[in-house]
């Protein structure tokens, strides 16, 4: 025979499971309401038990009868908890709404416990996207007519490293006066438990392109994270980094020359590894289709003419993707609150890299090139937090260093030919007032700067400038900032200098997540 608090803990275990886990589709409203007013007619009876037990108990009864009595009641006072817990449940159930699009809160699947565990969704308006609208406008003024960012196309050593298709002019070809830049449209959103999506797309007068598409996993096992679709190349330190996170209104020349104003922005997956160790270590890996104009250009297998009258057509190779693979390691000691140290190192090796330099533009070209490039790197980033408020204080300290090598071989001829160059930049940003800060950079390409073609060794000479600027952030979302740079930029063994002042003013629109160390 059940005693009643048996009774009461076999309906609670009946009722309670039928509620649904989040994320499953709500139980039937009438089959709820049964279950609830089943268990208000248990209650109500269990109460009417309750105090005919307490009208006993004021009686003098026997002492046997007496303990009899009090065992029924501490029983009788269990099933009505267990009684107020399962119409508690069974009362939230009810008040479930239909079924429809699942809350985000509720997006750990309780029947498919892939890899561990993983938070709610950071989606917090039910799978709508973050949207972000980034407007750049730049003044500029230099004093070679407008024609800065052509001088530094043509830096010695440098020019020739561009495809049939034309150049990679960036970020710093800007036309005296007023400029509206890439404006950045960004999205970003939880797919659910296991995936999160960016969408940025970078607009301008000449029309719409996508900057970076991907994906990102949330729950791999071991601390990896799998990345996939076209992303910006986690190597070095400035390359993930978007225009309206420098902290100058240009990119640096090492980045320029050797892999063009955007930096390896590629195609292809990202495989990182962040293992639990009291300090950070991020290892990663990538597989890129090999697009990038400075380090992996890549024509096709075209046809073009041999050299002279009697000179075999000169056909470049078919390689097909990925052809640009790879690898960085990150480390991160731990020096306490206000100080934060990271050091990179970066391999980058490109299966395939083809040129064609036609100089004259008659269809005849020069050169054709075609072989393999590598390059290597390494960055070290120092910030101190201060204490004082909006960021007064505070000190950034910045560096890399990359190298790239490429081994081409001149089709048409038995000739070979080795490229070795080199790039780096040095800069300081410094808060000299809430919300005001002071940069300066020194950056140059070409520290080595050589070619050796057939035996014969020739060199070039480097080129430098010297940037600052003035920052004033007056919130978060808004930025305006006075620079003012002085280049040394060496074009066919002459010295072309120039100085330049720009004005800019950025603007945030829309939510806007933390961004990266």
């Amino acid at each position: 025979m059940k005693t009643p608090l048996a009774g009461a803990i076999a309906i609670a275990l009946a009722l309670v499971p039928s509620i649904p886990a989040a994320g499953q589709a709500g139980p039937d409203p009438r089959a709820l309401e049964e279950k609830v007013r089943a268990l208000e007619a248990r209650q109500a009876e269990s109460e009417k038990a309750l105090e005919k037990l307490k009208a006993a108990l004021a009686a003098p009864p026997s002492a046997a009868s007496a303990e009899e009595l009090k065992r029924r009641l501490e029983a009788l006072e269990e099933e009505q908890a267990a009684t107020r817990a399962g119409l508690a449940e069974l009362r939230a159930a009810s008040s479930q709404k239909a079924p429809g699009p699942v809350e985000p809160t509720g997006l750990v699947p309780k029947s498919l416990p892939l890899f561990g565990s993983s938070g709610p969704v950071s989606s917090g308006t039910s799978f709508n996207p973050s949207i972000t609208v980034i407007p750049d406008v730049v003044w500029s003024r230099d004093d070679v007519k407008g024609e800065a960012g052509e001088i530094l196309e043509e830096a010695d050593g440098f020019h020739g490293a561009h495809a049939e298709e034309g150049h990679d002019h960036g970020h710093g070809g800007l036309s005296q006066g007023f400029n509206l830049r890439e404006t950045e449209i960004a999205f970003s959103a939880s797919v659910d438990a296991y995936f999160d999506v960016q969408a940025l797309f970078a607009v301008s007068e000449e029309g719409i392109e996508a900057e970076e598409v991907f994906f990102q996993t949330r729950r791999l096992p071991w601390g990896l994270q799998l990345k996939g679709g076209k992303l910006l190349s986690g190597i070095g330190y400035a390359n993930a980094h978007h225009p309206h996170q420098w902290d100058f209104a240009d990119q640096n020349l090492a980045y320029e020359l050797l892999l063009g104003g955007h930096g390896l922005n590629e195609k292809g997956l990202q495989l990182t590894w962040v293992p639990k160790l009291p300090f950070y270590l991020k290892v990663g890996a990538e597989l890129l289709q090999g697009e990038n104009e400075k380090l992996a250009s890549y024509v096709g297998p075209e046809e073009f003419p041999g050299l002279g009258e009697e000179g075999a057509p000169r056909v470049l190779s078919e390689k097909g993707g990925p052809r640009l693979f790879t690898g960085f390691v990150k480390v991160g000691p731990d020096l306490g609150y206000s100080n934060a140290l990271q050091v990179g190192f970066s391999l980058v090796s490109s299966r395939r890299h083809q040129e064609v330099h036609d100089e004259d533009a008659d269809g005849v070209p020069e050169e054709v090139l075609d072989g393999t490039a590598t390059l290597w790197g390494v960055d070290a980033v120092y910030k101190y937090d201060s204490p004082r408020t909006g960021g007064a204080g505070d000190l950034v300290l910045q560096a890399e260093y990359l190298a790239r090598k490429r081994n081409l071989d001149v089709l048409g001829t038995v000739d070979t030919a080795v490229f070795r160059q080199d790039g780096a930049y040095f800069q300081a940003v410094y808060g000299l007032l809430p919300r005001l800060q002071l940069g300066a950079r020194w950056d140059v390409g070409g520290l080595t700067n050589e070619r050796v073609r057939g035996g014969t060794k020739g060199a070039y000479d480097s080129s430098s400038r010297f940037t600052a600027a003035l920052t004033f952030n007056p919130t978060e979302f808004s930025r305006i900032r006075a620079q003012y740079e002085s280049a040394s930029i060496r074009v066919d063994g002459e010295k072309e200098t120039w100085g330049r002042f720009l004005l800019q003013l950025q603007l945030s629109l829309g939510a806007h997540g933390a961004h990266a160390f």
